[in-house]
């Protein structure tokens, strides 16, 4: 038997059980979670804006741990080894999007800690084909954002094109951590909090933005991009208007609030407004090579498993600078 951190229903906290350790399948690795990183699309599942997860369900979807045990058909991991386990779990492998290197837009897509058990707990199970290998010189603790607020915000960067001036809407896991990516390849780095949030400001200032301030205010000169990563509806033409022409708005989350009406003449001049979803394995491959590189560093406030609900309002509330992560056996 393992504990387990378990999610039951919309307004129902999280419950610490007792629950049989997985048996792996074929193709599945069992792994024994060391730390697990906690995401805002965790909190879009226990608040029921996600609404389709398995039930019970173990959330959490970054995760670091090592190989226990193995069914048949793996190949490339031994036990002990160091793997991550990122937000996209499973693909069908067969449909246009899959066979087209779009996996991320697989329609039989299943996700970690929504359709498939998470890190949430003592003991995991995981397809070997979706987990990477942990860079050398990260602890469990710092490695977990990278697997999902790492892989995500790189999507995003891509998604942005070679903008020298970039802004970041939500300045939060993914946003401290890709902070560090573009100043590293020569961007200047605008950062956006909520209105009034000094702390925040300080705080990415000190992470590498050469600027920081409200979400309402307008940067000290046009943007080429801006990567929303606030589920804030209302950024998206306040992003629009801080954007020069010819501009792209990258939409970064899972579940964002309805996006009021706005005039034609913030989108007009060849902006684009697009969203990125999901990840694909070869943004986690070529994400964990770069990060060591310049090298990424987080910031993580660490939370023992039994006080997941904690973890989760307090990234409800913002009490926090950076990433948390919830620790389950503490190798650091």
């Amino acid at each position: 038997m393992m504990r387990a951190m378990r999610f039951h229903g919309k307004g129902i906290p999280l419950r610490l059980e007792w629950v049989p350790v997985p048996t792996p399948g074929p193709r599945q690795v069992l792994l024994r979670v060391h730390a697990c990183g906690l995401c805002r699309t965790d909190l879009h599942i226990v608040d029921a804006e996600l609404t389709d997860p398995k039930l019970p369900l173990i959330p959490g979807h970054q995760i670091v741990a090592t190989v226990e045990a193995m069914g048949d058909g793996v190949e490339g991991f031994a036990p002990g080894d160091r793997v991550g386990v990122p937000w996209l779990g499973s693909t069908c492998n067969e449909c246009r999007n899959c066979r087209s290197g779009r996996e991320n837009l697989c329609e039989k897509a299943r996700f970690t800690g929504y359709h498939i058990d998470g890190g949430f707990a003592e003991y995991a199970v995981a397809d070997y084909r979706f987990c990477f290998p942990i860079p050398a010189g990260y602890p469990d603790r710092q490695a977990a954002p990278l697997l999902c607020a790492g892989l995500i915000g790189y999507r995003c960067l891509r998604m942005a094109g070679d903008a020298e001036h970039l802004g970041l809407y939500g300045f939060g896991a993914a946003a401290h951590i890709l902070v560090q990516v573009a100043r590293w390849q020569g961007r200047k780095v605008y950062a956006f909090t909520r209105p009034g949030d000094v702390k925040g400001q300080e705080f990415a200032r000190a992470m590498g933005a050469d600027w920081a301030g409200g979400s309402a205010d307008l940067p000290p000169e046009p943007l080429d991009a801006a990567v929303i990563f606030a589920p804030d509806g209302a950024l998206v033409p306040a992003a629009l208007r801080a954007t020069a022409k010819g501009g792209t708005v990258v939409c970064g989350g899972i579940h964002m609030s309805e996006i009021p009406a706005f005039p034609y003449e913030l989108l007009w001049g060849e902006r684009v407004v697009r969203s990125v979803a999901n990840l694909t394995r070869a943004d986690g491959e070529e994400f964990l090579a770069l990060a060591p590189q310049v090298p990424v560093r987080t910031e993580v406030a660490a939370f023992a498993l039994e006080e997941a609900n904690e973890a989760l309002n307090a990234l409800r509330n913002g009490a926090f600078n950076g990433a948390a992560v919830i620790v389950v056996r503490d190798t650091d």
